[in-house]
Parts: structure tokens; C-alpha cells; sequence
């Protein structure tokens, strides 16, 4: 993740909380993201994660994320050659789209507000 361009908001709790809150504690987005492209084994999807969006998440974050995902039904697997690949369900992509949109109102919530005060 790239650092803000100012020093002080880095260093602002609340700026350091929305990161989290938006980044580790919705780790499922990000992954949902990279099974989209193609299924993956646990340890690829935390080197991917790391690779494609800068996260550095702890191994066994990554395979308690993967096991919820599973258990709601955003997630299937299979095997293949001994390996456990895990692959985006149909519910899965719903539920990643429909984020992806809240998400979206959110930030023109934001800007809407922002433009009638400026």
C-alpha cells in the first residue's frame, strides 16, 4: 500500500485505523480480487497479496480468512496433484460485487458532500 503523500496524516490514528479496517480487516475483498484471475493454493494467495496490493499478512491470517470464506460459501475447493486450490463461488461473486458497490457509493457520498462545501 502506498504511503499518503503527507508525513502527519500517516501518523494520525484514525487515518491508521482506516487502513486496517480497509485492508487487513477485509482481507476477503483483496482475495476474492486475486481468485477471480485464477484459483490458487493458501500460500500463493498470501505471496500474491503482498505482490499485487503491498499487504504483508501473517500466514495463518491468510488460512483462517481462506477457512471463513469457505465456511460462508464465498470460497469452494479442490485438489489437485495434493494440493489445496481455493476458487470464488458464484455467492462469492455477489457478494464481491455488491461490496465493491457500497464501496463505491461511500467515496461519492464523500465527494458529493465535499463538493457542496467547497
Amino acid at each position: 500500500m502506498q504511503s499518503p503523500k503527507n508525513p502527519r496524516v500517516e501518523k494520525s490514528r484514525a487515518y491508521q485505523r482506516l487502513v486496517r479496517k480497509l485492508t487487513k480487516e477485509n482481507l476477503w475483498l483483496f482475495i476474492i480480487s486475486l481468485l477471480l484471475n485464477k484459483p490458487m493454493y493458501a500460500y500463493e494467495v498470501k505471496i500474491h497479496l503482498k505482490e499485487r496490493y503491498g499487504l504483508n499478512v501473517a500466514t495463518v491470517t491468510v488460512y483462517t480468512v481462506l477457512y471463513r470464506m469457505k465456511h460462508e460459501g464465498l470460497l469452494a475447493t479442490y485438489e489437485e496433484s495434493g494440493t489445496k486450490y481455493y476458487k470464488v463461488t458464484e455467492k462469492g461473486v455477489i457478494v464481491y460485487k455488491e461490496a465493491k458497490r457500497f464501496l463505491h457509493r461511500i467515496l461519492k457520498l464523500l465527494e458529493d458532500i465535499n463538493n457542496m462545501t467547497t
